[in-house]
Protein backbone atom coordinates (compact mmCIF):
# COMPACT_ATOMS: atom_id res chain seq x y z
CA UNK A 1 0.00 0.00 0.00
CA UNK A 2 1.01 3.31 -1.61
CA UNK A 3 0.20 6.97 -1.78
CA UNK A 4 -0.17 8.48 -5.07
CA UNK A 5 1.71 10.86 -6.17
CA UNK A 6 5.12 12.32 -4.07
CA UNK A 7 3.40 14.21 -1.36
CA UNK A 8 1.48 11.85 0.89
CA UNK A 9 0.79 8.50 1.56
CA UNK A 10 -2.44 10.27 2.85
CA UNK A 11 -3.38 12.73 4.95
CA UNK A 12 -7.36 11.17 5.87
CA UNK A 13 -10.57 13.28 6.02
CA UNK A 14 -11.21 16.31 4.15
CA UNK A 15 -11.99 18.57 7.15
CA UNK A 16 -13.33 21.23 4.94
CA UNK A 17 -15.90 18.92 3.87
CA UNK A 18 -19.56 17.52 5.51
CA UNK A 19 -18.07 16.06 8.72
CA UNK A 20 -21.38 14.32 9.98
CA UNK A 21 -21.30 10.83 10.84
CA UNK A 22 -24.05 8.98 11.26
CA UNK A 23 -24.40 4.62 11.58
CA UNK A 24 -23.36 4.46 7.85
CA UNK A 25 -20.71 6.45 7.72
CA UNK A 26 -19.22 5.36 10.60
CA UNK A 27 -19.06 1.78 9.22
CA UNK A 28 -18.01 3.41 5.64
CA UNK A 29 -14.87 4.37 7.68
CA UNK A 30 -14.41 1.63 9.78
CA UNK A 31 -14.48 -0.95 6.56
CA UNK A 32 -11.76 1.73 4.81
CA UNK A 33 -9.54 1.91 7.66
CA UNK A 34 -9.61 -1.90 8.19
CA UNK A 35 -10.71 -0.97 11.95
CA UNK A 36 -13.15 -3.74 13.12
CA UNK A 37 -12.59 -7.22 10.24
CA UNK A 38 -10.25 -9.42 10.50
CA UNK A 39 -8.55 -10.22 7.36
CA UNK A 40 -6.03 -12.66 5.76
CA UNK A 41 -4.04 -10.77 3.79
CA UNK A 42 -0.51 -9.35 5.20
CA UNK A 43 -0.09 -5.78 4.27
CA UNK A 44 3.35 -3.90 3.57
CA UNK A 45 3.23 0.11 2.95
CA UNK A 46 5.38 2.22 1.48
CA UNK A 47 4.86 5.67 3.22
CA UNK A 48 6.33 7.66 0.31
CA UNK A 49 4.88 11.26 2.13
CA UNK A 50 2.79 12.64 4.96
CA UNK A 51 0.57 10.09 6.82
CA UNK A 52 -1.53 12.12 8.85
CA UNK A 53 -5.10 11.86 10.50
CA UNK A 54 -7.16 8.86 9.12
CA UNK A 55 -3.76 8.22 6.86
CA UNK A 56 -1.82 7.34 10.19
CA UNK A 57 -4.69 5.76 11.43
CA UNK A 58 -4.86 3.67 7.91
CA UNK A 59 -1.15 2.54 8.13
CA UNK A 60 -1.53 1.45 11.33
CA UNK A 61 -3.97 -1.56 10.39
CA UNK A 62 -0.37 -2.66 7.61
CA UNK A 63 1.70 -5.77 9.11
CA UNK A 64 5.25 -3.86 7.95
CA UNK A 65 6.29 -0.50 7.20
CA UNK A 66 8.82 1.83 5.89
CA UNK A 67 9.06 5.37 5.06
CA UNK A 68 10.90 8.07 3.15
CA UNK A 69 13.32 10.00 5.04
CA UNK A 70 10.67 13.49 4.27
CA UNK A 71 7.70 11.59 5.65
CA UNK A 72 5.60 13.46 8.32
CA UNK A 73 3.82 11.44 10.77
CA UNK A 74 0.91 12.83 13.52
CA UNK A 75 -2.89 12.84 14.67
CA UNK A 76 -3.81 16.42 14.40
CA UNK A 77 -7.62 15.68 15.01
CA UNK A 78 -7.74 17.27 18.37
CA UNK A 79 -6.35 20.66 16.83
CA UNK A 80 -9.60 21.19 15.11
CA UNK A 81 -11.77 20.05 17.67
CA UNK A 82 -12.44 16.08 15.73
CA UNK A 83 -12.30 12.76 17.85
CA UNK A 84 -9.87 10.42 15.78
CA UNK A 85 -12.02 7.27 15.52
CA UNK A 86 -10.57 5.70 13.20
CA UNK A 87 -8.87 3.32 15.98
CA UNK A 88 -5.97 5.22 16.72
CA UNK A 89 -6.84 5.68 20.54
CA UNK A 90 -6.85 1.75 20.62
CA UNK A 91 -3.96 0.76 18.32
CA UNK A 92 -1.42 3.42 18.65
CA UNK A 93 -1.53 2.80 22.53
CA UNK A 94 -0.67 -1.49 21.43
CA UNK A 95 1.59 -0.34 18.65
CA UNK A 96 3.98 2.07 20.17
CA UNK A 97 3.01 2.14 23.98
CA UNK A 98 1.68 4.80 26.20
CA UNK A 99 3.32 7.48 26.52
CA UNK A 100 4.37 7.68 22.73
CA UNK A 101 0.73 6.98 22.00
CA UNK A 102 -0.54 9.41 24.62
CA UNK A 103 1.97 12.59 23.16
CA UNK A 104 0.93 12.02 19.48
CA UNK A 105 -2.79 11.94 20.44
CA UNK A 106 -3.02 15.18 22.89
CA UNK A 107 -0.50 17.46 21.55
CA UNK A 108 -1.70 16.74 17.95
CA UNK A 109 2.25 17.33 16.36
CA UNK A 110 3.77 16.55 13.36
CA UNK A 111 6.92 13.98 13.83
CA UNK A 112 9.05 13.24 11.24
CA UNK A 113 9.97 9.56 9.87
CA UNK A 114 13.36 9.51 11.86
CA UNK A 115 11.46 9.81 14.88
CA UNK A 116 8.47 7.56 13.90
CA UNK A 117 11.14 4.58 13.51
CA UNK A 118 12.27 5.17 16.53
CA UNK A 119 9.25 5.01 18.43
CA UNK A 120 8.28 2.19 16.28
CA UNK A 121 5.69 3.66 14.13
CA UNK A 122 7.71 2.34 11.10
CA UNK A 123 10.02 -0.77 10.90
CA UNK A 124 12.60 1.43 8.91
CA UNK A 125 13.40 4.54 6.21
CA UNK A 126 14.15 3.99 3.10
CA UNK A 127 15.33 6.33 0.46
CA UNK A 128 12.27 7.38 -1.56
CA UNK A 129 13.52 5.84 -4.67
CA UNK A 130 14.35 2.78 -3.46
CA UNK A 131 10.82 2.51 -1.20
CA UNK A 132 8.93 0.42 -3.81
CA UNK A 133 11.63 -1.84 -4.18
CA UNK A 134 12.00 -2.52 -0.68
CA UNK A 135 8.07 -3.01 -0.51
CA UNK A 136 7.79 -5.66 -3.73
CA UNK A 137 10.79 -7.22 -1.92
CA UNK A 138 9.28 -7.39 1.38
CA UNK A 139 6.12 -8.43 -0.21
CA UNK A 140 7.95 -11.16 -2.38
CA UNK A 141 9.83 -12.90 0.78
CA UNK A 142 6.22 -13.31 2.48
CA UNK A 143 4.77 -14.66 -0.79
CA UNK A 144 7.70 -17.17 -0.63
CA UNK A 145 6.25 -18.96 2.36
CA UNK A 146 3.13 -21.11 2.98
CA UNK A 147 0.30 -19.24 2.12
CA UNK A 148 -1.63 -21.22 4.62
CA UNK A 149 0.82 -20.55 7.66
CA UNK A 150 1.29 -16.91 6.48
CA UNK A 151 -2.70 -16.46 6.20
CA UNK A 152 -3.24 -18.24 10.03
CA UNK A 153 -0.97 -16.13 11.44
CA UNK A 154 -2.30 -13.20 10.02
CA UNK A 155 -5.99 -14.00 10.89
CA UNK A 156 -4.93 -15.15 14.41
CA UNK A 157 -2.96 -11.10 14.71
CA UNK A 158 -5.80 -9.52 12.89
CA UNK A 159 -8.74 -10.87 14.99
CA UNK A 160 -7.56 -10.28 18.29
CA UNK A 161 -7.01 -6.46 17.58
CA UNK A 162 -10.56 -6.24 15.83
CA UNK A 163 -11.99 -8.34 18.68
CA UNK A 164 -10.72 -6.06 21.08
CA UNK A 165 -11.26 -2.55 19.14
CA UNK A 166 -15.40 -4.16 18.46
CA UNK A 167 -15.75 -4.04 22.60
CA UNK A 168 -14.66 -0.06 22.42
CA UNK A 169 -16.81 0.56 19.08
CA UNK A 170 -19.98 1.90 21.31
CA UNK A 171 -17.97 4.56 23.31
CA UNK A 172 -15.52 5.37 20.03
CA UNK A 173 -19.05 6.44 18.91
CA UNK A 174 -20.29 8.19 21.56
CA UNK A 175 -17.36 10.34 21.93
CA UNK A 176 -17.11 10.91 18.87
CA UNK A 177 -20.49 12.54 18.94
CA UNK A 178 -19.97 14.50 22.03
CA UNK A 179 -17.54 16.12 20.37
CA UNK A 180 -19.02 17.11 17.09
CA UNK A 181 -21.99 18.47 19.05
CA UNK A 182 -19.55 21.07 21.04
CA UNK A 183 -19.29 24.43 20.06
CA UNK A 184 -15.44 23.74 20.06
CA UNK A 185 -16.08 21.03 16.89
CA UNK A 186 -17.76 24.61 14.95
CA UNK A 187 -14.56 26.73 16.42
CA UNK A 188 -11.85 23.89 14.75
CA UNK A 189 -13.40 23.45 11.57
CA UNK A 190 -13.84 27.50 11.50
CA UNK A 191 -10.36 27.85 12.01
CA UNK A 192 -9.12 25.14 9.46
CA UNK A 193 -11.30 26.34 6.15
CA UNK A 194 -10.02 29.98 7.79
CA UNK A 195 -5.96 28.41 8.05
CA UNK A 196 -5.86 30.10 11.39
CA UNK A 197 -5.07 28.76 15.07
CA UNK A 198 -8.62 28.46 16.85
CA UNK A 199 -9.57 30.23 19.73
CA UNK A 200 -11.04 27.44 21.81
CA UNK A 201 -13.05 28.74 25.64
Amino acid sequence: MTGAGQRAFTVGADVSGDLSAGPEVARMVNHALLKNDPYSKPIVAAVNGDCVGGGLELMLSTDIRAAAPEARFGLTEVKWSIYPFGGSTIKLIQQIGYVHAMDLLLTARLIHAEEAARLGLVNRLVPRSELMGWAIETAEMIAANSPSAVQAVKRQVSATIADHALTREALEQQLGDEVRASPHFAEGIAAFREKRRPRYE
